[in-house]
């Protein structure tokens, strides 16, 4: 392969036998001469790692901001999303799967430099970015270069992400980053391993750094699998563990599954699942709960939790009101967690 014009990645060291160890994400893939890591895009060639997905997005879509899911985010606003091929997760029930389980070559990718996607921002005049479709801690050279250039002209950046990467390493992909959804895809190390080849643990650092060590808004979203993490138990389980560590005012939604890529043979989930899983959640503590992937627009309108009044009223990813008043209710005065 020629590598005159292959962006030379970060976060890697050689080792024994002339392989090449990343250290982007606790994968930690040893990779050959001519190999590629997990991810696909990560590829070894002539003793240097590079990241073969810079500047190759797959396309690009203008979103609205609720579809991330980000419910309080500047509600209501546009958001430019792009991904590449490749992930570092093997989720067997990808929403996505075309795009994350595809190879670069196998897809009919374009040339878009930093500079490129920012302008293109520019001129649909979208507030923000979206890194999303598949994982963009895969990508991280590229989230870098673009959010630095989006933070000079006033647009927003967006992590739409697994969160499974080093600790190292995200300090450097979300330097310029000003809002993330977390998948927290379940709740047991079972799930994550055998469902996702990965470990809940790295997926709870990451989110317990966001809130402790960074000012980046982030909102969390579980997708209920119906017999593998949708138990009341395990719903309590996570809303307990987000209460003690996050606290209340973390948006966490919980979104429908549909059979997809690996995992066809199991039925969509029921509304009655996700309705009780809110439920449970705004029981213990959590301020706000949405459910997501169904019309449901009481599950999915912000209520004020100081006086219960509706304030964004929803259906599905289109804003039907408004009632926030810089950022407070607009009923009571109590100020609502977000970007508004």
């Amino acid at each position: 392969m020629e590598t005159d014009k292959l962006k030379v990645a970060q976060w890697w060291e050689p080792v024994e036998n002339g392989k090449i160890l990343c250290t982007l994400c606790p994968r930690y893939c040893k990779i050959g001469e001519g190999q590629a890591g997990f991810c696909f895009i990560r590829q070894n060639h002539n003793d240097r790692l590079y990241s073969i997905g810079y500047g190759r997005p797959t396309g690009f879509a203008i979103d609205p901001v609720e579809k991330k899911p980000l419910s309080h985010f500047y509600p209501g606003t546009s958001i430019l999303s792009f991904g590449t091929a490749g992930c570092n997760l093997g989720c067997r029930f990808c929403q996505n799967w075309s795009i994350s389980k595809a190879k670069l070559d196998d897809l009919n990718s374009i040339y878009a430099s930093p500079e490129d996607v920012v302008n293109l921002a520019k001129k649909y005049k979208t507030p923000s970015i979206a890194f999303t479709y598949n994982d963009p801690t895969i990508f991280g050279e590229y989230v870098i270069d673009i959010s630095r250039i989006a933070r000079e002209e006033g647009i927003k950046t967006v992590m739409v992400t697994a969160g499974y990467i080093d600790k190292k390493a995200r300090n450097d992909v979300y330097k310029y980053i000003d809002a993330a959804n977390i998948d927290l895809k379940g709740f047991t190390d079972r799930f994550y391993f055998k469902l996702t080849s990965s470990h809940l643990n790295d997926i709870l650092d990451t989110l317990v750094w966001l809130k402790k060590e960074t000012a980046i808004w982030f909102e969390i979203t579980t997708l209920l699998i119906p017999d593998e993490n949708d138990s009341p138990e395990e719903v309590k389980q996570e809303c307990d563990w987000i209460m003690e560590n996050l606290g209340g005012g973390i948006p966490l939604h919980f979104t429908a599954f549909h059979p997809d890529f690996k995992m066809t043979y199991k039925e969509r989930t029921p509304e009655k699942t996700l309705n009780t899983a809110r439920e449970i959640a705004l029981s213990m503590g959590i301020k706000y709960c949405y459910t997501g992937n169904v019309h449901n627009i009481d599950g999915q309108t912000t209520y004020c939790p100081g006086c219960n009044t509706p304030l964004i009223k929803r259906d599905w990813h289109s804003v039907i009101s408004n009632k926030i008043r810089d950022g407070k209710c607009y009923n009571c005065g109590i100020e609502i967690e977000g970007r508004f």
